[in-house]
């Protein structure tokens, strides 16, 4: 079974895992009330901080979900373009692609951990390379990137980054519906329209 039929089966489940996180993070702030001597460093599920602290007006549980993942999820297409520009015989294209991914998704970081500090949480600062959904590559997937190389490397960057992309779009789609955030919808929709059209880039590329 290949990468992408491996992860393409799953590259929903992560927006929806995401979702989840709201109410992981109110139960944890409803046992925590009710506790009165618990712990509140604790981190919460998902990479964000439990904290007693009210959302403000106009951001959601959802809202929140999306930025603390996609900050995990940029950071990781970031690694993965470190990895391949590495390489010697690369692509232009395909380090092209590469550096563009790098300059678009670290500002984007930038805006949605400015939004976590305003909203008095924190991204945890985990590993994402174990994680197996929502486009994520696993740690054997980042392995083999590295390993690759020349064209063979360029090729295998687009195939998981296609996978990478489709993860993304699905997270940005399920915060359009649920989220509240006229802000973190924008950025969504960013999201949307700016790796729908680089997979097509990529799969382009892939084709020739």
């Amino acid at each position: 079974m290949t990468i992408s039929t491996t992860l393409r089966a799953n590259a929903r489940v992560f927006a929806l895992a995401t979702l989840g996180l709201a109410g992981a993070l109110a139960l944890a702030g409803c046992a925590a009330a009710g506790a009165g001597d618990a712990d509140h460093s604790s981190m919460g599920h998902g990479g964000v901080a439990a904290s007693d602290a009210a959302l403000p007006a106009g951001v959601n549980d959802a809202d929140l979900a999306f930025a603390s993942g996609m900050i995990m999820h940029h950071r990781q297409a970031i690694e993965m373009s470190d990895l391949v520009l590495a390489k010697d015989g690369l692509d232009p294209e395909v380090a092209a692609l590469a550096e563009r991914i790098k300059a678009a998704q670290q500002p984007e970081i930038d805006r949605m951990q400015s939004w976590l500090d305003d909203w008095g949480r924190s991204a945890a600062a985990d590993d994402p390379a174990g994680m197996d959904h929502g486009g994520m590559m696993s740690a054997d997937d980042l392995s083999a990137l590295e390993a690759a190389a020349g064209a063979d490397a360029g090729a295998l960057f687009l195939e998981q980054m296609i996978v990478h992309h489709e993860g993304a779009v699905a997270m940005a789609e399920t915060v359009l519906d649920a989220g509240e955030s006229a802000e973190v919808r924008e950025l969504a929709q960013a999201v949307v329209d700016d790796q729908s059209a680089e997979i097509a880039e990529m799969q382009a590329l892939l084709a020739r």
